[in-house]
Formats: C-alpha cells, structure tokens, sequence
C-alpha cells in the first residue's frame, strides 16, 4: 500500500465511503439489547447479502501492560477453531455456503465480520458459526503456539524496515505513558501463555463490551433475532474490566533520533489531537485535506514535493480514536534533505494555523467531501464497516444525512479556529529514522 492510499484510508475513505451508502439504504435503526449491546442497521433488499460486524472494546489499548501483543493474538485465533468445527472446517463450511468471515483487532477495537447470502439455509449456518467463533473460540494450543511462533518471526522482520522503526518510535513517542504508545516486542510476545489468551477473551470478548452493525436483506425482526443469536453465549461481563482508556500527557516539541542504514530518511511529525466523539473532527478532517489529505492538492504537497522535490510523497491526517488520536504528517527523503524538507513542512503548517484555508480552498475541499460521496462506495461490506464505526464510538443515527450539510456549513474561521485549538507547534514532536 502507498503512502498516500494508506493516509487516504485512514482519513477520507470512512467519512466518503459511508454516506454513498445513503443511495441505496433506509435510514439507520438502532436499538440496545437487553445485555446493554449498542445495535445499528440498515435495512436494504436490493441485494440477498448480509454483512455484520461485532466490535468489542478489545484492541490493543486494552492489552496489559506486560503484554502488549496479546489482543491481537487473541483475536486472530478465534477462527482457527470455534464449537464443533476445527480450523480446516470453518474454512470448509464458508466456502461450501459462500461466505466471509475475518476477526481483527486494531487499537480500540476487536472487530468481527462477516458477509453471507441471505438465503435461510445459508445464512443460518453463517450466523451460527459467527455465533461459535466469539462465544467458543476452541484456542487449541498447537494452533496457538504455532501462531505465536509465526508472529514473533513476522515481528522480527518488520523490525529490520525503517517505515517500521518510524511508526513504532513515533506512537511510542507521543504517547510514552499512556496504551497507544505500547510496543509489541518479540519478548512480550513470547511472555504471552495460553492462558493469558483465553483469559483476555473471557474478560474482553462480552455483551456489555460489544456493538454490533447490521446491513443487508433482513427485515427489523431478523436482524433483532440474530443480535440476540451473537450475543446469547458471550461470557458475562466482568465489572473489574476497565472499559475507558487514559487520556494522553500534553506532548512538548522534540526530537527522536532512530538510527538505520536506508538511503532514504524517514519522518513522522504529530502529536495527541483529537477524539473520535469531538465535534470538531469534521472541521479538522475537511481543513486536512488542505493541509495534507488531498494529495496533489494539498500545500505539503505543492511545497514540499512540487515546488521543492524533497519527496515524492508527503501527507496529513487525523485519527480519532476513544481518546485524543493522533494528527500525523509523513514524508520520505533523501537523508541529506531531512533539515531542509523538515523545515519547509514546520512552515506549511504554522502557516496553515495563522491563516486557516482560503475561502476558495476550503470550498474545494467541500465539494470533494461532500460532493463525492455516491462515487465512494461499492459494497454493503464497506457500508456495514462504517456503521460500526458509529456504533462503536457512539455516534447518533443520523450522523450520515447530517455529515454533508455539517461539511457544507463550515467556514474558513471554524476550520481554523479548530486546527489551533488542536494542533500546536509547542507540541508536535518529529521522528527521524535514517537521518544525517
């Protein structure tokens, strides 16, 4: 994946892709089970396809301290073994019915995904193995060592690239005492027992830790009956588990220095910026595309690449998370160049916090936003993901018809009053990987 398609994914592709879905779908229906589950969906018939996704409060943040690694372990084992069914068999049974299954875990979140046929006979076998995946992972133990030994040499080899190096020393750098900034390390990951696993999936893998995200050809009862299917067999909830994270410590400006033999220097510059549930993030998101979202349009760009040909790709985003998430600036260079490409992106920036974007700028960045919407998306699948993403972090049901109006009413001064109050140049600490 490219620079640019990864900043992209991290910042347009949800706020673009979700709301094309409008084009297609009924308006979002929501309701809370009785196990205190946050349930969102959509009703659609135009396709037989189901996709769901269940999101835990079980992604990396919530590892312990110890281990970090093990949220991510625990999730990719939960489908390699569930109820009556061993590993081969789930892969068996969702190619004989047609269907897709995945479980991940990112920082926040564990998600499990799946697409099925809307067929009844197909369908049901489909939501019983998704059922069997969350509430009876089997965890074997061969499969569990061999996984950990797979992870720990996947870990090793991702340590020798610097894009690595930069990711890792840059999250551990603005947020040194807070969950994000926690380093898997092949020790840590060798620290990590069977036990460990099964006891971070009975303590995280719960209703009351759970959304869920339905779309597709279901009618309101159907998909009220499979919430219930999901969630009937989870392990109960355990009052001592901690569902909040810490907010992340002020940032002050400085410098991390990684050494490493590449040819090209490696920089990452941000800080701690903004929550997922901040009203602000809209204003931040459609400024950043100015800033450095939009690619060839955007001023890192023009300045950094076109008019000065440090780098052939530079970019900005933001990333809400439960707490303050990370606004990031990106760039590779010659090693040579780093002070120089440094110093033009530091401009860029303080002049985009003094005078905000221009009227015709922030108009531009309006009509990609909220103009482009219904070319964005071409799957229930992509649709589902978004609405778990409201789920998840709470956001209302209506959150998709108002987003273009919100993008729409924006001005220059309320984009740049919210990239002051947060992004600040006192705070924005820079790491070099493979620099002079």
């Amino acid at each position: 994946m490219t620079t640019w398609m990864k900043s992209c994914g991290v910042t347009l592709l949800l706020w673009l892709s979700v709301w094309s879905g409008l084009a297609f779908a009924a308006p979002v229906q929501s309701w809370t089970t009785a196990q205190g589950t946050r349930v969102y969906f959509i009703e659609t018939h135009a396709l037989p396809i189901v996709d769901v996704q269940v999101l835990f409060l079980a992604g990396s943040a919530f590892d312990p301290a110890d281990k970090p690694g093990l949220a991510s372990l625990t999730a990719s084992l939960m489908d390699q073994g569930a109820g009556s069914r061993n590993e081969q068999q789930i892969a068996e049974t969702l190619a004989d019915i047609g269907a897709t299954l995945s479980v991940g875990a990112g920082l926040d979140s564990a998600t499990v995904a799946l697409r099925t046929l809307s067929d009844p006979d197909r369908r049901r076998e489909a939501f019983g193995l998704m059922a069997d995946v969350m509430a009876r992972p089997r965890y074997d133990r061969a499969i569990y060592k061999r996984d950990l030994a797979r992870s720990i040499a996947a870990l090793k080899d991702a340590l020798t690239k610097p894009q690595v190096l930069s990711q890792r020393a840059y999250m551990s750098a603005i947020y040194p005492d807070q969950p994000y900034g926690r380093l898997v390390t092949p020790a840590s990951l060798e620290a990590i027992g069977h036990g460990d696993v099964t006891a971070f999936w009975r303590n995280h893998f719960t209703a009351g830790r759970a959304s869920i995200a339905i779309v597709g050809d279901l009618t309101r009862a159907e998909a009220e009956a499979l919430a219930q299917q999901l969630l009937a067999d989870l392990p109960p909830d355990q009052a001592t588990v901690a569902k909040g994270l810490p907010a992340p410590a002020s940032t002050q400006a400085r410098v991390v220095r990684v050494e490493h033999p590449a040819s090209q220097a490696h920089l990452l510059v941000g800080m701690p910026s903004v929550a997922r549930d901040d009203p602000e993030q809209i204003a931040l998101q459609v400024g950043n595309y100015t800033l450095g979202g939009g690619g060839f349009v955007s001023l890192l760009t023009k300045e950094v690449r076109e008019n000065r040909g440090y780098a052939y790709s530079v970019y900005s985003y933001f990333q809400p998370q439960l707490v303050p998430g990370p606004f990031t600036i990106g760039l590779e260079t010659k090693r040579a160049q780093a002070d120089d490409a440094l110093k033009v992106v530091n401009q860029v920036v303080g002049d985009y916090l003094k005078r905000g974007p221009t009227a015709a700028q922030l108009k531009a960045a309006q009509d990609n936003i909220a103009g482009g919407f219904a070319l964005r998306i071409d799957s229930n699948s992509k649709l589902a993901a978004n609405l778990g993403v409201m789920a998840f972090y709470g956001l209302p049901t209506d959150w998709l018809e108002q987003y273009p109006a919100r993008v729409r009413a924006l001005t220059p001064e309320a984009v740049r009053e919210a990239f002051r109050k947060h992004v600040s140049p006192e705070r924005l600490v820079t790491v070099r990987v493979a620099t002079d």
